[in-house]
């Protein structure tokens, strides 16, 4: 009872210390996680160097998976990108495993982390931000290192009423036939199996497996035995959290599931030829250290198979799961939620997408081509509605000031963008213009300003989810897109000046009798609408960059007020 007690003890310590460490250490990395993996995941190749990297780092591959979902979600990544993190988080999460090979099952570490645990405990009670991030994972190891001691006493107890002879023989071991062999592998595989599916954890699996051979309870083929199965116990975490989640989570969760498998197979074929190199191996290398690297040259024979065929591989898990959802759907992935990073530039990406799309309507209406329908200004709004809801249930703030200005940036961005749409729903496009130079030159500076705003909507989302293309989270701004901001600037504040100057002429324009007054005041309205356009699509575009001044007038100029009178027109009013 006592050694039950023990092991179930240990593995729990262990257990927990590996959740504490982990959430210290996510603190810590911050928002640099979400921007390492969405700058890192150039190609599959540098995806799966740096998800080995971050998760060995962070010593959790559930936090890399959640991240990268929500990354190629965004557009941030594309789906093949994500894979390469995902296969490299497998090869990452290894990295305990030879934690527990190399210290934990050879040493008694009670008498350090009991001090450990009380200082990283401190830390994180009495302090804040990186300082309590640091105590948690401080705290978190040192409750690994007991859960390994603990668990290293409940197995020395257990060796005493197991033997490797009480458990089925495996496949290579000297003196077993192939039938009774192959039967035994695949009992301890699905062992295994069930050990990491009631765990929730592979690490805390394989520790037990290494722990249990430290301690003679299992032999060192059945101890790769085990392993095989445990490495196959993961995928099923994440298969029941894809459960309900989107179709980009569903196919993360498709294709994990399917490297687990398919590195079985290849495990469970080579397992005669691997199992013989061990056993000679183990006369120069212990056999924990053997299984160590054993679970890690599994992962990364997997992933060296697969890595190459990413493409074929990506387009199997699109059929096995082709997507029902939209484009805008798509971007607008709940699991973006978690990352306000992801979050903000997914809105980011939509609304510029929205503004490029929207602009090129207008300049091609302006132009002499095909008006905005009533049923796509209805649908950028109820899109640009959409990505509001999606911001207002961002789950965390932004950590830093950089970052919360880019969310300032992308609000902006959006009201404007939303100003934009409401002035075509309500008052629609002005029609052609009747043959006044004033009229001809306002639509053309509008037409101007639009197709600049285009240009710079059209450079965020040319990479973007919505064309199935990736693009790293930033404020790049190349020398074509500098020059579309200044022109869609200059053409707005152009069409600002013309317009109060135009106001003034078609009035006079009526006593003379050049213009009944209808015509003027519709010609008034037209020009207020041709700048109101202009304007907000210069404001939405240079907030896209965070270039928007914090200048209240403009953002307010082009607001319903002006639809009464801007300042300018109530000073004309008076001096006339």
């Amino acid at each position: 009872m006592s050694t039950a007690i023990a092991i179930l003890g240990g593995v729990g310590l262990f257990l927990l210390g590996m959740t504490v460490m982990t959430d210290g250490l996510k603190a810590l990395a911050g928002s640099a996680l979400r921007t390492v993996l969405g700058k890192a995941a150039a190609t599959p190749l540098s995806g799966a160097l740096w998800g080995a990297v971050v998760t060995l780092l962070v010593q959790s591959s559930s936090a890399v998976t959640m991240t990268t979902i929500g990354l190629v979600s965004a557009g941030l990544l594309t789906f093949p990108q994500g894979l390469g993190l995902v296969f490299g988080a497998n090869v990452g999460t290894t990295g305990t495993g030879w934690l527990v090979a190399l210290i934990g099952v050879r040493v008694s570490l009670s008498a350090y982390a009991l001090p450990l645990i009380f200082a990283g405990a401190l830390a994180r009670l009495l302090s804040g931000g990186r300082i309590a991030a640091s105590g948690a994972a401080l705290a978190g190891f040192a409750l690994v290192l007991y859960g390994l001691t603990t668990l290293q006493q409940g197995m020395g107890g257990l060796a005493e009423t197991l033997h490797p002879a009480d458990l089925p023989a495996v496949l290579g071991t000297p003196g077993v036939g192939w039938a009774a062999g192959s039967i035994g592998l695949m009992t301890l595989i699905v062992v295994g199996l069930a050990m990491t599916a009631v765990m929730q954890s592979s690490t805390a699996a394989i520790a037990v497996t290494i722990s249990a051979y430290y301690a003679g309870a299992v032999g060192l083929e059945q101890g790769a035995a085990l392993i095989i199965g445990q490495n196959i116990g993961t995928a099923t975490s994440s298969a029941l959290a894809a459960i309900g989640a989107s179709a980009t989570a569903k196919r993360l969760a498709l294709a994990y599931v399917l490297f687990k498998v398919i590195a079985a197979v290849i495990a469970i074929i080579a397992f005669p030829l691997t199992v013989a190199l061990m056993r000679a191996a183990v006369a120069s290398v212990d056999g924990m250290t053997l299984l160590a690297a054993y679970h890690t040259a599994y992962n990364v024979v997997g992933v060296a198979v697969l890595l190459p065929a990413t493409k074929p591989f990506t387009r199997i898990v699109e059929r096995l799961l082709p997507s029902r959802q939209t484009a805008l759907q798509r971007a607008l992935d709940p699991s973006a939620l978690a990352n306000p990073v992801i979050a903000v530039e997914t809105a980011r990406r939509v609304v510029a997408d929205i503004l490029a799309t929207f602009a090129a309507s207008v300049s091609t209406a302006l132009s002499g081509g095909a008006r905005p329908t009533a049923q796509g200004t209805a649908a950028a709004a109820a899109a640009l509605e959409e990505v509001r809801d999606f911001l207002s249930e961002l789950k965390e703030p932004p950590e830093t000031e950089a970052e919360r200005h880019r969310m300032t940036s992308t609000l902006h961005a959006l009201d404007h963008a939303s100003r934009l749409v409401e002035v075509l729903a309500d008052d629609g496009l002005p029609g052609r213009p009747p043959g006044a130079l004033h009229d001809f030159r306002a639509a053309e500076l509008c037409t101007q300003a639009m197709r600049a705003a285009q240009v710079v909507g059209g450079s965020i989302t040319s990479e973007s989810a919505l064309s199935a293309q990736a693009a790293p989270i930033g404020w790049s701004v190349s020398s074509e897109i500098a020059k579309a901001l200044a022109e869609v600037e200059d053409a707005s504040a152009k069409l600002d000046a013309l317009q109060r100057d135009y106001r003034a002429a078609t009035l006079a324009s009526v006593a003379p009798g050049k213009l009944t007054a209808a015509d003027a005041l519709t010609r008034i309205e037209a020009a207020r609408r041709l700048d109101q356009i202009a304007h907000h699509a210069w404001r939405s575009a240079a907030h896209l960059f965070g270039r928007g001044a914090p200048d209240n007038a403009q953002d307010n100029q082009g607001s319903g007020s002006q639809a009464e009178s801007t300042t300018a027109e109530r000073q004309e009013d008076a001096a006339s």
